[in-house]
C-alpha cells in the first residue's frame, strides 16, 4: 500500500504558479487568487513546487509577463523539476506559445486548467457533452500553435501547403463538432424545459442552491434532503446537477436543485457550455446562496457569486443568505449572520438547519390555506391535497373527508369546488 501511494504522489505533475498584480489590485487580493489557483492544480492531480508574483502596470504584449520576470520563472522551474508552468491570468494564445518556447515546458492558463479538472470529473453525458464543448471552444484559436512544428522544417515551398491544409481540416472538424454538440445539448435543454413544466403541473416549489465552489453545497442539500450525494472538502466535486425532493416535518415540500459552483475568473466557454444547466436557476422559486462563513475571501466570493447571477439574469430572484461552516468560526456566527442579513448553519453538525427551513418556507410563493370537504368518492382529489399540498388537519364525517390544507396556488381552481365557505354545520360549498 505504501509504495503504491509513493508511485501516485511520483506521478503527480510538478507545477509553478505565477500572477501579475495590476496598480488597482490589492496584494492580499492576488495572493488569495494564487492560493486559489494552487488549489486549482492539486484538485487536477499537480503539484505546486514554486509561486510568483509580478506587479506590472499591463501586461506584456508577447510574453504577458515581463522577460525578466520569465527568467525568473524558468530557473524555479528547472530548480524544482518542474513541468508546467500555469498562470492565474488567461493567456493569449501566441503567449501561450512564446512562453512555452522561452521556459520549455508545458504552459496552461487558469481557464485550462478548470476545464482540465471538469473533464476529469464529469459523470453524466450531459456533463461531459458540456465540459467537451467548452474545451472545443477554448481550443479553436489554439490551433495554430499546435502546428508550429511546421516551421523548423525550414518554410518555403513544399511546407506551408500542408500545415495550412491540415490546420483548416482540423478547424472544420472541430466546427462540426462544436455544432454536434449544441444539437445534443439543445435537446437536453427541451428534456429540462420538459421537467420543469412537470414540477409547475405538480405545483412543486423549487429552490436552487447557489454559491462558489467548495462553500459547502452538496453537503447542505445532503443534510436538508436526507441524501448522500458525494460531497468532499475540494473544488468542484459537483459537476452534474442533481434534484432532491425535500420534505420539512410540518413544513411544505419543495425540490432542491445543486449544480456546479462558481469561482473568480470562471471561463466564458464554462459558462456558454453550462447555460442549458444553468437555465434551472431562471426557473427557481427561490435562490439560496451558500457562503463558506470560515474562509478569509467570503466577500470577494459573495461577490463572484452575485456577479455571474447578474450575467444570468437571475440576480432578483428571491434570495436566501446561508452563512455554511460556522461551526469552523471562533468568532459568535449570530454576530456575522446579523451583519449579513444571513441565517448561520453548518451542513456538517446540523446548526441552524430548523431557521433556515423557516426561511424558505417564508420564502417560497403563496399558497391557499382552505377547508375542503371531499366526498368519500373522490379519493384522487383527496390524494392531490396530501401529494401536492399540506394538510394541517383532518376531519371524518360519514359522507365526507374534511381538510384544513394549504394548497399552491395553481390547484385552488382544480379544487375550488370542495372548499367550505364558512366553518361549522351549516358551511356551504362553492358550485
Amino acid at each position: 500500500m505504501k509504495r503504491a501511494a509513493t508511485r501516485t504522489r511520483a506521478t503527480r505533475e510538478r507545477a509553478v504558479i505565477a500572477a501579475l498584480r495590476r496598480p488597482t489590485q490589492r496584494r492580499f487580493q492576488v495572493d488569495e487568487s494564487l492560493e486559489e489557483l494552487a488549489g486549482l492544480v492539486t484538485a487536477a492531480g499537480g503539484t505546486v513546487v514554486g509561486r510568483i508574483t509580478q506587479d506590472r502596470a499591463a501586461p506584456a504584449p508577447g510574453l504577458f509577463f515581463g522577460r525578466g520576470k520569465i527568467d525568473e520563472i524558468g530557473q524555479a522551474a528547472r530548480e524544482a523539476s518542474a513541468v508546467l508552468f500555469v498562470s492565474d491570468d488567461p493567456l493569449s494564445p501566441i503567449q501561450e506559445r512564446n512562453i512555452s518556447q522561452v521556459l520549455g515546458i508545458k504552459v496552461i492558463d487558469r481557464t485550462a486548467l478548470i476545464l482540465d479538472i471538469f473533464a476529469q470529473r464529469a459523470r453524466t453525458s450531459e456533463g461531459k457533452l458540456q465540459v467537451e464543448l467548452a474545451q472545443l471552444t477554448y481550443l479553436l484559436p489554439r490551433l495554430v500553435g499546435q502546428w508550429s512544428h511546421l516551421e523548423r522544417l525550414g518554410g518555403g515551398i513544399g511546407t506551408r501547403g500542408p500545415g495550412e491544409t491540415q490546420l483548416e481540416s482540423d478547424r472544420r472538424a472541430i466546427r462540426r463538432k462544436v455544432m454536434q454538440i449544441r444539437r445534443q445539448l439543445d435537446s437536453v435543454q427541451v428534456h429540462r424545459r420538459l421537467q420543469r413544466q412537470g414540477r409547475r403541473r405538480a405545483g412543486v416549489p423549487v429552490v436552487a442552491l447557489v454559491g462558489y465552489t467548495n462553500a459547502g453545497k452538496t453537503t447542505l442539500l445532503n443534510r436538508l434532503a436526507g441524501s448522500q450525494l458525494t460531497a468532499a472538502d475540494q473544488l468542484f466535486v459537483t459537476l452534474d446537477p442533481a434534484a432532491r425532493l425535500v420534505e420539512p416535518e410540518g413544513g411544505r415540500r419543495f425540490v432542491l436543485t445543486d449544480t456546479v459552483g462558481f469561482i473568480r475568473k470562471l471561463p466564458h466557454e464554462l459558462v456558454a457550455a453550462f447555460r442549458a444547466t444553468l437555465e434551472e436557476l431562471a426557473d427557481a422559486d427561490v435562490l439560496l446562496h451558500v457562503v463558506d462563513a470560515s474562509h478569509p475571501a467570503i466577500d470577494d466570493h459573495m461577490k463572484a457569486v452575485d456577479d455571474l447571477l447578474g450575467e444570468l439574469g437571475v440576480a432578483d430572484r428571491p434570495t436566501i443568505l446561508a452563512l455554511n461552516k460556522v461551526d469552523r468560526l471562533e468568532t459568535d456566527p449570530a454576530v456575522l449572520a446579523a451583519r449579513r442579513d444571513a441565517i448561520a448553519v453548518s451542513a456538517a453538525d446540523g446548526t441552524g438547519i430548523g431557521s433556515l427551513l423557516a426561511a424558505i418556507e417564508r420564502a417560497l410563493p403563496p399558497v391557499g390555506n382552505l377547508t375542503l370537504r371531499i366526498p368519500h368518492g373522490e379519493g384522487a382529489s383527496l390524494a392531490l391535497c396530501y401529494e401536492r399540498g399540506r394538510v394541517l388537519s383532518r376531519r371524518d364525517t360519514p359522507g365526507h373527508v374534511e381538510l384544513d390544507v394549504d394548497l399552491p396556488v395553481e390547484l385552488l381552481g382544480a379544487l375550488g369546488r370542495y372548499r367550505v365557505i364558512e366553518s361549522g354545520p351549516a358551511a356551504g360549498m362553492v358550485d
